[in-house]
């Protein structure tokens, strides 16, 4: 397998990840992923890890385009690049309307749009070009990277829905997905086409204990899941029957039947989980039915590994 990616950082300070996350390339990973929801930043354990892990390619598994000017993604891009040369991929999403206008009082309008112009512009600045330009959702009146990068880094979109894929297919190097079973990936690379670069993140609670990871598995997606986008996602994929009796209780209100609702097979297509073998067979599934690059989540479990032992006996290398 080509690639197999860890998401960063891991539960716990970032500042005492330096051991785990340095030793990732000798345990088989290739790349380190970030996330932006609230916790850390996108960019800064990044920046660390291009220090801690040099042989890891590293990105963002997503940086909203709204909640940064389109310079200023550009000039974090552009920092990233600088500090892993070659090994920097930048992913860009529509993030969610929860983050985008709720936390950040942000209007969510236009999002494929805004994510179309984005790339446009990141383009055009990351190779160094002045740019001069009215865009639908913004303009940027002659804006240039003082440090443009030497290699430019490729840009990779949270894409969920045909919509997505298909501009990440036609614009950008490759799209980012999530919260989707092996089988689901023939359905999105049926829009994205088999060449570009499939990326999503996988949830995996490393534990023989199938009710805890279960129970763990419905609060996550049902925080997930009730959330627009996403509800739209699993319709599209065929989920929607399976998730209304969810999405009905959630609506009233009523969050403990909302996760009583949650069919088991619905949890164990999208949690990946049992055995720590178990678990590295059914990410390859993945890889099996299109996915070019897996990056593992992990969800930490009472009865399983801690988390460094988790990351440990899930790299591809293990066994």
């Amino acid at each position: 397998m080509s690639r197999w990616g860890l998401t960063i950082p891991l539960s716990g300070p970032l500042a005492e990840q330096r051991e785990i996350i340095a030793s990732l390339p000798g345990l088989g990973y290739t790349d380190a992923w970030s996330a932006e929801t609230n916790g850390s930043d996108a960019f800064t354990p990044l920046a660390l890890a291009s220090q801690w892990a040099p042989e890891l390619r590293l990105g963002p598994a997503i940086v909203p385009v709204y909640t940064r000017g389109p310079a200023l993604l550009a000039q974090q891009a552009a920092t990233l690049a600088g500090l892993a040369p070659g090994r920097f991929v930048m992913g860009i999403g529509t993030s969610s309307d929860t983050i985008v206008e709720r936390w950040n009082g942000i209007p969510f309008e236009e999002p494929y749009k805004r994510v179309r112009d984005t790339v446009r512009f990141l383009r055009k600045a990351l190779a160094g070009e002045k740019v001069k330009e009215e865009y639908d959702t913004f303009a940027v009146k002659g804006f240039k990277l003082e440090n443009a990068p030497a290699t430019p880094p490729p840009i990779v979109l949270a894409a969920l829905r045909p919509g997505m894929l298909r501009l990440a297919a036609r614009e950008a190097d490759g799209a980012i997905t999530n919260w989707l079973a092996p089988k689901d990936v023939r359905t999105v690379r049926s829009e994205l086409g088999d060449d570009p670069e499939l990326i999503a993140r996988l949830f995996v609670c490393p534990s023989d204990d199938a009710a805890e990871a279960r129970a763990i598995g419905r609060w996550m997606i049902a925080a997930y899941m009730t959330v627009p986008v996403y509800r739209a996602f699993h319709e599209w994929l065929g989920r929607g029957e399976a998730l209304s009796a969810m999405n009905e209780a959630w609506a009233a209100g009523d969050r403990k039947k909302a996760l009583e609702v949650i069919p088991d097979e619905v949890v164990d297509d999208l949690i990946v989980h049992g055995s720590p073998a178990d678990c590295r067979a059914r990410i390859r599934e993945y890889v099996d039915n299109g996915l070019t690059t897996p990056v593992v989540a992990v969800v930490p479990t009472k009865s399983g590994p801690s988390v460094p032992d988790a990351v440990k006996a899930l790299a591809p290398t293990a066994g």
